[in-house]
């Protein structure tokens, strides 16, 4: 990441129309590039996608001694075994909040990790205490000093785990740890997330014995050791629903490809309540999605999986912000996931906050504005108002939306939409002459 701000200038009021090809799901990318460190031998990995926050984790296993080879723009092989020490720079960590994972990761192979407590995208407080809690249970000390988790033991035993609260980073965190701690481990109350049930998928592709990836209960019965093997990273359920709602707003018709339909289940659900056409392939891997009329408004509220995803709530409530009528969305998972609330009102949103629930009246259009992205995918989510709005819209802190997807405004203009990625005013002023 350079120093220049970069942004989106975007000329909206064009419906999208088309075919986009998912990338690899970052959710699931960053724990399984962690975990490929088990192994003292290769692992290759396809599918990746290329973000920033994938691209920093490599950095970081490398800054630890992990040999790391970038085969093409999706593939990368790893090699654990020249693994020099299990502390990880805060360098790394600040920028990016899965790093968190090396714990997991280092633990299981190591028996000890120190890892700076993580940054990331500030949509409110994700406590590490579910992890720790995990890794105690497993025989780990635990001890923070000067911000930094130092973790270690002579031996991880297998041990009976209650999850207070759902939580997909610890669920992962605890499953790679306890993949190698001696005897069986039961994690109760478990996430279900597609992202969990890959890095489950993988870990077994190691030689781990996980059961039961993908339910509330997960059995894990410890291996000694791991080995090397080739994975491809699931599709990413929250890009693909990200293109659905960009549709939907837009009124458009776009065939998103690459992508597993079961994963999009409550997005389509709530898309086909207020109006949108969805149909999925004969062949099972992808979706189409078209808007012909003004949409009607529903109810929303944020869940687990197999719920409505908290990281589709954004881009959710600007397609609502357009339908007729009032939606209400409750966001029952991140405390503080509104804030790009004030960046639509600047586009004509009608929406009122109170607590946790957004009270959204339906307008007929947005108008471009200057706005700013709050975090990766609220951003996207302004993105989308963007382009539906009249006129001339321009996202400012578009480097939370690199965090998270792959050439956004590449895969956008494929569709048609009038979108460039800018860092000057110069550039800005260039793009809405050419365009205007």
């Amino acid at each position: 990441m350079g120093w220049t701000m970069e942004q989106y200038v975007i000329r909206g009021g064009f419906p999208l129309v088309g075919e986009v090809e998912i990338s690899g799901a970052k959710n699931a990318a960053l724990p399984i590039i962690s975990a490929a460190i088990m192994t003292d031998e290769t692992v290759t990995l396809e599918n990746l996608p290329d973000v920033n926050d994938v691209n920093v984790l490599l950095d970081s296993i490398a800054g630890i001694g992990a040999y790391v080879e970038r085969v093409d723009r999706h593939t990368v092989k790893i090699n654990g075994s020249t693994i020099r020490d299990c502390s990880v720079e805060y360098e790394y960590i600040k920028k990016i909040r899965a790093s968190y994972y090396l714990l997991g990761a280092l633990l299981g192979k190591y028996n000890n990790a120190s890892v700076p407590l993580p940054g990331g995208c500030n949509i409110g407080s994700r406590p590490i205490d579910q992890h720790l809690k995990g890794f105690r249970a497993i025989g780990v000390d635990i001890d923070i000093r000067h911000g930094i988790i130092e973790a270690s033991c002579s031996m991880m035993k297998g041990s009976h785990i209650f999850m207070d609260l759902v939580s997909v980073g610890a669920t992962i965190n605890i499953m790679m740890a306890a993949s190698r701690a001696f005897g069986k481990t039961t994690i109760e109350n478990a996430a279900k997330e597609p992202h969990v049930v890959d890095v489950a998928n993988f870990l077994n592709s190691m030689g781990a014995n996980i059961k039961g990836a993908g339910t509330d209960v997960i059995r894990i019965t410890g291996v000694p050791a791991f080995h090397g093997c080739t994975y491809s990273i699931v599709p990413d359920m929250i890009e693909a629903g990200t293109f659905m709602m960009a549709a939907a707003a837009t009124r458009g018709d776009v065939i998103i490809k690459n992508v597993i339909p079961k994963h999009l289940e409550a997005i389509s659900a709530k898309l086909t309540e207020i109006g949108c056409q969805i149909e999925e392939s004969e062949s099972d891997d992808s979706v189409r999605v078209m808007a012909t009329k003004r949409l009607a408004k529903t109810h929303v509220k944020t869940q687990p999986y197999p719920g409505f995803p908290t990281d589709m709530q954004p881009q959710m409530s600007v397609v609502l912000a357009l339908s007729q009528g009032t939606s209400i969305v409750t966001e029952s998972i991140f405390e503080n996931r509104f804030k790009y609330v004030d960046e639509l009102a600047r586009m004509g949103a009608s929406i009122k906050v109170e607590g946790n629930t957004a009270i959204i009246d339906g307008i007929d259009t947005f108008t471009g504005a200057r706005i700013s992205s709050p975090d990766l995918r609220a951003g996207a989510a302004l993105v989308i108002a963007g382009l539906q709005a009249e006129g001339f819209t321009i996202v400012d802190d578009i480097v939370y939306i690199l965090r998270g997807y792959e050439d956004f405004d590449g895969k956008l203009r494929s569709l048609g939409a009038e979108i460039r990625r800018v860092s000057s005013e110069k550039e800005i002023e260039k793009f809405e002459l050419e365009v205007g």
